[in-house]
């Protein structure tokens, strides 16, 4: 009923009655009071004004699951919302909720994760109320060995979400980070349940620094507010990103991953450039020529022999 509350005072600009929200969701007017009373508690500025009704002033800069769904339009991705405060990890969690049977779209959402997952083991530093961490559970019809797709779509959905919200320039490096000006400003993670023959559920964790402070930022990081010169609206780019993603994704399975490979391939800074793969527990070196169509990076080492990479750690040489 929040949400429900929230888009009703999110369209009018001016006041709209008590009685008009009363009717409209088929509540007391005590009723409404109360939930008026929960957002204000919650940070919500809400005027009331006899005769006049309610009147929304300003939203607080949290991503509450009532925030973040008003206003968005899937079918699919994000309208089951489990939110955090604060989560060891949203990976680890949704990977328990794919096992438990949870469907499609779920997303879990935390302001903070104090054991945050990045790719070879690493951390995902998150502090709280700066950025956007989440873990969104997929069941695709497809193989294991096809899956490296999805960190690729997520990626090019990243990356048109960002450029929509902020007009900033985004690049991508093979596999998951989203760079702007060089610099990793996000990165996705991709974990599956799966047989030999057979994926039961993905999970795509996606860490985005939005309005981090430079000292909350590892060496070689920045967030988006440094070159969007003020903060970004949070709520906003998540409903962008999870509308990006449901397009992609049901672009992906009715056509296959053409466009999202193009997309991708337009914005990569890691084609074309001599690097270095640490994969596998060996240390591989030449050029990245392309990628093929389950999102592998093809590398030409100096004999000439074309290598193909499904995951691995790397390295820009030059």
């Amino acid at each position: 009923m929040l949400n429900k509350i929230l888009e009703a005072l999110h369209k009018k600009k001016d006041y709209v009655s008590g009685e008009e929200i009363s009717q409209g969701f088929l509540i007391s007017r005590q009723a409404l009071w109360k939930y008026i009373h929960e957002l204000r508690d919650l940070g919500y500025e809400i005027a009331a004004v006899p005769h006049l009704g309610y009147k929304l002033l300003a939203s607080p800069d949290r991503l509450y699951s009532f925030e973040v769904k008003t206003g968005l339009d899937t079918r699919v991705m994000g309208r089951d919302i489990r939110y955090y405060e604060t989560i060891p990890s949203t990976m680890d969690m949704a990977m328990q909720l794919g096992m438990q049977g949870e469907p499609e779209g779920l997303v879990v959402l935390s302001e903070a994760q104090t054991k945050g997952k990045g790719r070879l083991g690493r951390m995902w530093l998150s502090p709280k109320f700066k950025g956007i961490y989440f873990s969104l559970i997929l069941r695709p019809d497809i193989s294991p060995k096809e899956t490296p797709i999805l960190t690729l779509m997520a990626a090019v959905s990243v990356c048109q979400a960002v450029k929509n919200i902020t007009g900033l320039a985004v690049d991508i490096k093979w596999p998951n980070d989203i760079m702007v000006n060089n610099k990793k400003a996000g990165g996705i993670l991709t974990e599956l349940n799966a047989e030999t023959d057979k994926v039961f559920f993905v999970v795509i964790g996606i860490g985005i620094n939005v309005n981090n402070d430079k000292k909350s930022l590892c060496e070689g990081a920045v967030s988006l507010k440094e070159y969007h010169k003020e903060p970004v609206n949070r709520a906003v780019l998540f409903r962008e990103i999870m509308k990006r993603i449901e397009m992609n994704y049901d672009n992906l399975r009715e056509y296959g991953g053409g466009d999202i490979i193009d997309f991708w391939k337009d914005h990569n800074i890691t084609l074309g450039r001599r690097v270095k793969v640490l994969y596998q527990h060996k240390t591989i070196e030449g050029e990245a020529v392309d990628i093929d169509t389950e999102g592998a990076l093809l590398l030409r080492n100096d004999s000439g022999f074309v290598e193909r990479i499904v995951s691995g750690d790397i390295v820009h040489c030059r």
